[in-house]
């Protein structure tokens, strides 16, 4: 079965980040520290999460006016299936902003790991803000957030 992560990452699709990453750890470890308030704020930001869908929920980082993020994320749980699939709408708070996105996480397990996809897509590609924004949030997700996570799994 043929899937969007069999290749690298489309350099055409400009709209959309996604990230392949094999952790050395089992689905439920993995599915805590996506879903956990207090894991989730020690890997990326923190949150009065909630598993459960049409929850919103706030979580603040730093403004980066190079990509017009005031610093506040508006999120809300927009699907999930126990352990496998977590979707997310993530906004920025600032009305002056127009992102709007959608972040999914999809594990499935791989030997004794997990194999983890984020797809991260909603990129305006006609906004150079938005553009700086994929080419940061890209790196990001792929270094030191993924290491960040890989750590706090490895914790549990």
């Amino acid at each position: 079965m043929t899937s969007a992560f069999d290749s690298p990452e489309d350099p055409d699709d400009l709209t959309t980040v996604r990230v392949d990453q094999f952790l050395a750890h089992p689905p439920a470890k993995v599915w805590r520290a996506l879903t956990e308030p207090e894991l989730i704020a020690q890997w990326l930001m923190p949150a009065d999460f909630r598993l459960e869908i049409g929850h919103r929920y706030t979580m603040t980082s730093f403004p980066r006016p190079n990509t017009n993020f005031s610093g506040t994320v508006e999120a809300e749980v927009l699907a999930f299936e126990p352990g496998r699939m977590l979707s997310l709408r993530w906004a920025d708070a600032s009305a002056a902003d127009a992102a709007d996105w959608t972040i999914t996480w999809t594990l499935e397990p791989e030997g004794r790991g997990t194999r983890l996809f984020l797809v991260h897509e909603g990129f305006d590609p006609d906004d150079p803000a938005q553009m700086m924004a994929r080419k940061i949030m890209g790196s990001g997700w792929r270094t030191h957030i993924m290491d960040a996570l890989q750590n706090v799994v490895g914790h549990l």
